[in-house]
């Protein structure tokens, strides 16, 4: 159903407001319905033409009632609708996915870090339902003991022409290097 409404102006052209025809001579003396003098023009008249403009204004209401002749059309219309929206919620899923996993490896980041955002302030918010736990398999507290390997390096007397604050200078074969010391 759709609603109208049409405005419409007419007019002719070329537009005469009087029109002129000639008047010819009726006269007939002798009385036998033959003009005596046919063809004669005694004056020529102006009839008015009686042109005008025409303004109209329609309105109404349209309705159209369509049956389709092909059914499977329109059901393959719905259907690729349907999968259409179906592929749109999965990209909308998809980005809310990548923004929550960009969200935990940030604030997991930032927590191991010792980074956190102040309790009970507005951006607090973003990360409190983070947790960082430890790794699978990780057995807590985990700890190793380190041994440093012994220094076998001897030191340059200060007169050594080798000697030279903060230089490391190599020695020729199997003789130990030194590390200069002020």
């Amino acid at each position: 159903m759709s609603p109208f409404v049409t405005k419409s102006h007419s007019y002719t052209l070329p537009r005469r407001e009087y029109q002129r025809s000639p008047y010819y001579d009726p006269l007939d003396a002798n009385e036998d319905n033959v003009p005596d003098n046919p063809g004669d023009i005694l004056f020529w008249q102006e009839t008015p033409t009686g042109q005008k403009d025409s303004h109209a204004i329609n309105y109404g209401v349209s309705a159209t009632f369509s049956i389709p002749l092909d059914g499977k059309l329109a059901a393959r219309c719905k259907a690729l609708g349907e999968t259409q929206q179906k592929l749109m919620e999965q990209k909308l899923a998809h980005a809310k996915l990548d923004y929550e996993i960009g969200r935990l490896k940030h604030c997991g980041e930032q927590a191991k870090l010792g980074v956190i955002f102040r309790p009970g302030s507005q951006a607090a918010q973003i990360c409190a339902d983070v947790m960082v736990i430890p790794k699978p398999g990780q057995v807590l507290p985990h700890k190793h003991e380190v041994n440093a390997p012994e220094n076998d390096a001897e030191p340059l007397p200060r007169d050594s022409y080798l000697f030279a604050p903060d230089i490391v200078h190599e020695q020729k074969e199997r003789e130990p290097y030194a590390l200069a010391t002020p």
